[in-house]
């Protein structure tokens, strides 16, 4: 199996947050792989494209800071190399809106969603692809109100023009790995 495994908060109020762009950019592969619709199943919501048999988008439906437990679930008792396997998407505030890097293993950085993954497989060996959210202007605005808020316009605009890109860079690593990935779209 590999697993493409996007980072985000389940529920409505959430759904349109900076802390959800990695569950947009699950939505676009899904239809750019011509899948069906994501459907819960434990602690997950999931989905396969039928362009790409044998790699599944997952959302953890536990909240972001829980996420490695939904992988926990989700991997129990399955063969599954995480380094080479499972690809997480996720948002970044240290990047603009509208950049993305693909990374093959580091810190989470200060994201409790990178780091509930990290604590659940008990090292930081695993692929990311982080989406550029930005950061506040101002540095009194705390980030956690931040990522949990909505993207100006332009912000967003900037960031879904760059979904076709980062889907290319999902492929990429599907196909080559995250080398070959990071020396192409870093």
């Amino acid at each position: 199996m590999r697993l493409v495994l996007a980072l985000g908060n389940p529920g409505r109020e959430y759904r349109d947050t900076r802390h959800n762009v990695g569950w947009w950019l699950a939505d676009r592969l899904l239809r750019r792989w011509g899948g069906g619709r994501f459907r819960a199943e434990g602690t997950t919501a999931w989905a396969e494209g039928m362009d790409r048999p044998g790699v599944e988008i997952h959302k953890p439906l536990t909240y972001m800071n829980r996420s490695g437990e939904a992988l926990a679930a989700l991997v129990a008792g399955r063969p599954f190399d995480p380094e080479a396997d499972m690809l997480v998407l996720v948002d970044d505030v240290a990047l603009p809106a509208g950049r993305f890097r693909i990374r093959g293993r580091g810190s989470p950085g200060g994201h409790n969603g990178l780091a509930s993954i990290s604590a659940a497989l008990g090292h930081d060996g695993y692929a990311r692809l982080r989406l550029g959210v930005g950061r506040p202007a101002d540095d009194r605005i705390d980030l956690v109100a931040w990522v949990l808020s909505g993207m100006f316009a332009a912000d967003e605009e900037v960031a879904l023009a760059a979904f076709p890109r980062a889907a290319e860079a999902v492929e990429c690593w599907l196909e080559h790995g995250v080398e070959a990935t990071m020396n192409r779209f870093n």
